[in-house]
């Protein structure tokens, strides 16, 4: 069995599941393990831990196959295959900040989508979906639905020189703040990129799109 060793940089909401991604210790290439539902989430079944939840910075072995289901469009899937889950420790900060980047453009273009026809352009393994950034100058909003009351907040970031407002599914982040957390302008971020989705209100003659999305919240003392 073919075990990996990843330090968890993603765990956040998928469909109503999990979608964990992080970095492969031994090649230093980003991976996300999937399953063989529709869209690869994960549920709490699935990560054979007992009764441990995974966090970001743990370092976990699982076994994973070499490929996976790549939704036309994803590079870093690999399916996960049966057997138990290891936890091995955990790092910091300090440790991942080797893989963080500060890119002009996050996630190949300066929009808060990209088209998965821009992805399938490229070459397969240029079909990045996942980023792990530095920032210096984070800030979030309540994106509260005045109808529902339902708690929502966007994280704001530079792409291409211009801000643009992306989701947030990292849930001890999101929790975090709905208890009032003031977040530091400095953090690293893991953006990943959603599955292809239509809003209602866009034209009939736009594609579906894949949102960009903050993942994962690693918050850093100011600089």
């Amino acid at each position: 069995m073919s075990m990996t060793r990843i330090v968890i940089l993603a765990n956040s909401w998928k469909n109503q599941h999990w979608c964990l991604a992080g970095i492969d210790l031994d090649t230093g290439k980003w991976v996300r393990p999937v399953t063989g539902l529709d869209d690869g989430r994960i549920r709490k079944a699935d990560m054979k831990l007992g009764e441990y939840f995974p966090v970001l910075l743990d370092v976990l072995e699982i076994p994973l196959d070499s490929s996976g289901p790549d939704f036309g469009f994803e590079s870093e899937n690999r399916t996960i295959l049966p057997g138990r889950w290891y936890q091995r420790g955990k790092l910091t900060p300090k440790d991942v900040f080797k893989y963080a980047k500060r890119p002009y453009c996050v996630l190949h273009n300066h929009k808060k989508y990209v088209n998965p026809k821009e992805l399938q352009k490229k070459p397969f393994e240029k079909r990045v979906t996942l980023q792990l950034i530095q920032v210096s100058k984070f800030k979030v909003r309540d994106a509260r639905r005045k109808s529902t009351e339902k708690p929502g907040w966007k994280g704001i970031i530079s792409s291409g020189r211009r801000d643009i407002e992306v989701g947030i599914t990292d849930p001890i982040f999101f929790d975090k703040l709905n208890k009032g957390h003031k977040p530091s302008s400095f953090c690293l971020l893991t953006m990943s990129l959603s599955m292809p989705y239509k809003p209602p209100d866009w034209s009939e003659d736009e594609d579906s799109v894949c949102w960009k999305l903050i993942a994962g919240v690693i918050e850093l003392p100011k600089q």
